[in-house]
């Protein structure tokens, strides 16, 4: 399981009060296959099906028609727009989960971005308990610009299989 443990020590007067420390999870190499697969490189930017413009792999902070970047920028950015993800998804979880399912809601959060899943249904179910429930509404994120695609289909039932995916 990919984890970094954070550790906060509160202090007064230079004496040691108290230590918390808290496990954040982090996307691993299998996590970040299956957003590179989805996403696919484009070095060009272009309009998603969202009409959003877009570059690299799903980036679209700063966009612009006419930008070009290097497969090298376009790594950097997924690292940068990951970590956005997993902060998201360590932030809003509450409840234990595992590597496969925290991959599957990082890519999640990834293509569908983090105000959608703090208000998701998926993530109240998720938090009550309800792992099967959280599965199953992820097949229901599968419109963009008001139509159902084909590819959104194919990247939410291999985030389900992903996440019910026991480690």
């Amino acid at each position: 399981m990919a984890v970094i443990n954070l550790t906060l020590c509160v202090f007064v007067h230079s004496v040691k009060i108290t230590c918390l420390t808290e496990e954040r999870m982090k996307l691993s190499e299998k996590g970040f296959e299956l957003i590179k697969h989805f996403e696919g490189l484009r070095l060009h930017a272009y309009q998603c099906s969202a009409n959003v413009w877009t570059i690299g792999y799903g980036h679209t902070a700063g966009v612009r028609l006419g930008d070009v970047i290097s497969a090298e920028k376009a790594d950097a950015f997924l690292r940068r727009d990951v970590a956005d993800a997993e902060r998201t998804v360590n932030n809003a979880v509450s409840v234990s989960i595992n590597q496969h399912q925290f991959d599957a809601l990082v890519s999640f959060v990834f293509n569908l971005g983090a105000g959608n899943f703090r208000s998701s249904v998926l993530l109240k179910k998720l938090n009550a308990g309800d792992y099967a429930g959280a599965a199953g509404e992820l097949l229901r994120w599968v419109n963009a610009g008001g139509q159902k695609l084909a590819g959104l289909v194919r990247r939410r039932e291999a985030e389900k299989m992903l996440f019910e995916t026991p480690v």
